[in-house]
Parts: C-alpha cells; structure tokens; sequence
C-alpha cells in the first residue's frame, strides 16, 4: 500500500513541479501571444513559431525538474523500494516524448528535451536510490 501511496504522489509532485516550471514562471517571464490559446492544441501547434525562446527553455527545465523531483519524493515515501520511482520516471519520460511527437519543435528543443529528460531520469535515480534503505 504504501509503495501505491509513493507512485501516486510521486507522480503528483512530478505534474505539480512541471506546473511550476512551465506555467507558472514559463508564462509570467515569457508571456504567450495574445492569441494563442494554452488550452487548445490546434492553436499552440499553428503558433509555435511565435512562442517565445525562454518559454521553451522552461518547459525543457520543467520536465527535467519534475522527473528529479517526482521520482525523489516517490523513493521518500517508499524507502524499500525503487519500484515507485521507476513508474513516476517512466510515467514522466512517456510525457515527454508524447509532447515532442504531438506538437511542432525546433531540433534545438528535440534534442534539449529528450537529453534533459533522459539527464533527469538518471539524476532522479541516483537521488531515489540514495533514499532507500536497503
């Protein structure tokens, strides 16, 4: 049960931290335009073009941050075993790759996100790993 409890709020910490970083101070430092709806697929994948760099750098950051994040807390909670932190992990990266498959992006960000997230699994594991007794 407990190890059920870790996943979940593992993963709940992972999407609140993306929150975070992407919304949050993504889109109060780097505002969207006026007429790009955040809500609406269709509009962010006609406008990508006109998304600010830095609010494409804090997603970048942001889903590295939440997968370190989400899977830290995940082993916090467990502390037996990784098994929770590897869901939260690759609950995390299935994210991200579903971001780089469904909208538009530069090569520059392909390869930043996908190498972040890969960076932040492993940094997340070594974190997690750290946490559990064995």
């Amino acid at each position: 049960m407990k190890n059920i409890l870790a996943t979940i709020v593992g993963f709940i910490v992972a999407s609140l931290t993306v929150y975070v970083f992407e919304t949050l101070i993504g889109h109060s430092l780097f505002p969207l335009p006026e007429h790009i709806d955040p809500m609406n697929m269709d509009s962010i994948k006609e406008n990508m073009h006109l998304i600010p760099t830095g609010a494409k750098v804090c997603v970048v950051i942001a889903h590295f941050m939440g997968i370190v994040v989400g899977m830290l807390v995940a082993a916090l909670i467990s502390k037996t075993s990784m098994i929770p932190a590897y869901i939260v992990g690759g609950l995390m990266l299935a994210a991200t790759a579903f971001n780089l498959i469904m909208l538009p992006k530069d090569t520059w960000f392909l390869i930043a996100d996908a190498g972040l997230a890969i960076l932040g699994f492993l940094l997340g594991k070594k974190l997690a790993q750290s946490k559990i007794k064995s």
